[in-house]
């Protein structure tokens, strides 16, 4: 049973897709404290998604909005942007797909040289765009309004005429048995073609990745080389690492960034 600010702050969510824990906190004139109580509750409910500082939707079918994706976990993007773009030698080639972590990893990148990059991502695009010493191929295709992405089979023929070294992809969201998920069948068959045209693929997600939902199934995290992340993840993940003989990178143990174990 909700109480009226309970019911208020579903509200609220709803509209905006993503509401931190301070705007809350000030808009109902109550403490932090009293908020994250709230978040728990409607959580416990599976009427909302705790993330790191506020709370989102609970879908399996729709993602949130991608200005809210922007801002959501940033600082957590920015740091395994870092780790990320720390393991891409100069003089590389790689596919980025589309998110807004691996719009992060685009920036970590930009003082690299001789880059040589393929992406459906035209925010990627833009933001490498300003290095001279870049070679940047826009993958061609349906392009989304809402956030940039370029998907469709004309994408997928593109991306399978490359073999390159590295294959960097975000996640929506990662299950306990390891599966890989999304919401947009499209996008995931994108993505599925750089993942069988890379010579190593590098996995970018944060924490809050264990904590969502999504319903389509893009592939198992057996399938890549290394896992960056800005906690470490459950047990369970970790021993499917090993086992995979997969590396993670996580930011909690910066001098670790070792084959995982169980």
């Amino acid at each position: 049973m909700m109480n009226q600010r309970q019911k208020e702050i579903v509200l609220l969510v709803q509209q905006q897709g993503f509401a931190s824990i301070e705007t809350l906190a000030q808009n109902f004139n109550v403490t932090p404290q009293t908020i994250r109580r709230d978040i728990n509750t409607l959580c416990k409910q599976n009427l909302l998604t705790r993330y790191h500082g506020g709370a989102g939707l609970s879908s399996s079918i729709e993602n949130v909005a991608y200005a809210t994706r922007q801002v959501l976990n940033l600082e957590a993007k920015r740091v395994i942007a870092q780790m990320t773009a720390r393991q891409i030698p100069d003089r590389a080639s790689i596919f980025i797909n589309i998110g807004t972590t691996t719009e992060e990893i685009a920036r970590a990148l930009q003082n690299h040289s001789n880059l040589r990059i393929i992406t459906n991502n035209l925010n990627v695009a833009a933001i490498l765009r300003a290095n001279p010493s870049f070679e940047i191929i826009i993958a061609g295709g349906a392009v989304r309004q809402r956030d940039g992405g370029i998907t469709g089979e004309a994408t997928i023929d593109f991306i399978r005429q490359f073999k390159v070294d590295f294959g960097i992809i975000g996640i929506s969201c990662i299950d306990e048995e390891g599966n890989l998920l999304d919401f947009d069948y499209h996008e995931v068959r994108v993505t599925q073609a750089i993942i069988e045209n890379s010579r190593q693929v590098f996995l970018a997600a944060d924490h809050s990745k264990f904590e969502r939902r999504a319903m389509i199934r893009l592939g198992h995290i057996s399938q890549v080389d290394a896992f960056f992340t800005d906690r470490q993840p459950p047990a369970q993940i970790i021993t499917l690492l090993h086992e995979a003989n997969a590396i993670l990178h996580s930011a909690d143990h910066p001098s670790q960034p070792v084959a995982a174990s169980s």
